[in-house]
């Protein structure tokens, strides 16, 4: 990318709309947009102060192409933190495509996907974490994911990683200085204290890698997989909870052989509901096969519904259930046991549910209990946030440069503890200094910059 040129693009989404925004930045945006914008009092925009809005028409070859409202925003007081001009016009196709043409035959180039937030990030105006909010921002698809996204963007964990990165470039400064006068034999920096920091940085560390896990859910969808026994009416739940007949259902021992998947937002956030096949023994090899991928998408989820009919499953044999799953899976998940049919259940039978840890009692093929379900996922996420940190990770490249980090800063721990030489302890404290500034860009390459703003849409 040339990045001292002037660039413009469409804004807005592509496409015929009632407005359109088409976006110019760069050192002559205001000289070319001039060339072809009349204003209704023969304003130039070049002369005119930043934050302003001028009425006039666009004109090309003795034409009038549309009359449009143009926003001035000066540098550095601009999104890129160049000069800036956004032309707000009617949405035709015909007519985005006439003032880019009149832009470009005058000069300016056709901005490259991210091209204007990459001018950003490189003015200044944001730090590499925030930047790839903006893409999350554009991305999301429900509240969770919104909030997310915005609160990275207004800085969010970002400012808790350059303190980090603050407080190890204090102590690498004084190592640094130990080198200078290694003849010497001082210390300026006390090996106590710097292996009190890098402990509690390690700590800080896992609290923002832990919060990954559940951010990423948050920004992909929470996966939520729906198992038990066939015929337990795990197909008829998933219809329920999405209002529709997305799952063939059939009083026929497992019909469901293969996972079936949906999405439904719930109090602002979104939840992959996975019907999986029926758990049990089967000679059936294509029922095999379904019943193995259940276990999978099980040790893909974060949250499990054991569906089960409370006619038919006895105290003993749900405890048994459960704890096959929890073995099967081997890590921690959130289970919630769920009893279908009620509306056919003797209240006697129901009585022995009772009092049994996040259990709900529902009947699936009249939709009862499913609302009391639903606030069930939510105070999942509730005591989610809570345990993680308001600081949440959704971005796998800021997970993997967190866990670079908390290695070196785990080497540096051993060899305080060692007593290794002050070169060795500068080399691996500046490795987690790099690969925290990774995340927030003070380190940063064209390939890796390449493949960030590469994934934006054109106008942003």
């Amino acid at each position: 990318m040339q990045l001292n040129n002037t660039i413009c693009a469409l804004a807005t989404g592509g496409g015929t709309s009632a407005l359109a925004v088409i976006r110019v930045s760069g050192p002559d945006a205001f000289l070319i947009t001039d060339k072809i914008f009349v204003a209704k009092k023969n304003k130039k925009l070049v002369n005119q102060k930043g934050y302003t809005l001028h009425f006039g028409n666009i004109v090309w070859k003795d034409e009038i192409i549309d009359e449009v409202l143009v926003s001035v925003f000066k540098q550095p007081n601009s999104y890129t933190g160049e000069n800036l001009v956004e032309i707000s016009c009617h949405g035709s196709i015909f007519i985005q495509q006439s003032i880019l043409s009149a832009l470009h035959a005058f000069g300016a180039f056709a901005a490259k996907a991210g091209e204007f937030t990459l001018r950003a990030f490189l003015n200044g105006k944001m730090d590499l974490s925030q930047a790839e909010a903006v893409a999350d921002i554009i991305a999301s698809e429900n509240k969770a994911a919104h909030t997310l996204a915005f609160q990275q963007l207004r800085g969010g964990y970002s400012d808790e990683i350059k303190k980090l990165r603050a407080e190890l470039m204090t102590f690498a400064a004084l190592i640094e200085l130990e080198l200078d006068f290694s003849t010497e034999d001082v210390e300026f920096a006390d090996r106590t204290q710097l292996e009190n920091l890098i402990q509690q940085l390690i700590n800080n560390i896992k609290v923002l890698r832990n919060g990954f896990i559940l951010g990423n859910v948050i920004k992909s969808g929470i996966p939520v997989a729906i198992v038990g026994k066939p015929n337990a009416g795990k197909s008829t739940l998933l219809n329920a909870l999405l209002k529709e007949e997305k799952a063939i259902v059939s009083s026929i021992a497992g019909t469901t052989r293969d996972a079936i998947e949906d999405v439904l937002v719930i109090e602002g956030t979104a939840f992959r509901f996975i019907d999986t096949a029926g758990l049990r023994d089967t000679q059936d090899e294509v029922e095999k096969i379904g019943i193995e991928r259940s276990y999978l998408k099980m040790q893909q989820a974060s949250i499990i519904l054991y569906l089960f009919d409370a006619n038919e499953m006895n105290l003993n044999e749900l405890n048994e259930e459960i704890n096959t799953i929890k073995l099967s899976t081997q890590k921690e998940l959130f289970i919630i046991r769920v009893a279908n049919k009620i509306d056919v259940t003797e209240s006697n039978k129901l009585n022995n549910y009772w009092g049994i840890e996040n259990l709900i009692a529902i009947s699936a093929k009249n939709s009862l209990g499913i609302e009391a379900l639903k606030k069930a996922f939510t105070q999942w996420i509730i005591s989610e946030k809570i345990k993680s940190s308001d600081m949440l990770v959704s971005n796998a490249r800021h997970a993997h440069s967190l866990e670079k980090a908390e290695l070196s800063l785990q080497t540096v721990i051993e060899g305080l503890q060692n007593q290794i030489p002050s070169d060795l302890l500068a080399t691996d404290i500046r490795a987690a200094i790099e690969a925290l500034s990774e995340i927030t860009g003070e380190v940063t390459n064209d390939e890796l910059l390449g493949i960030i703003f590469g994934k934006f849409c054109i106008g942003k």
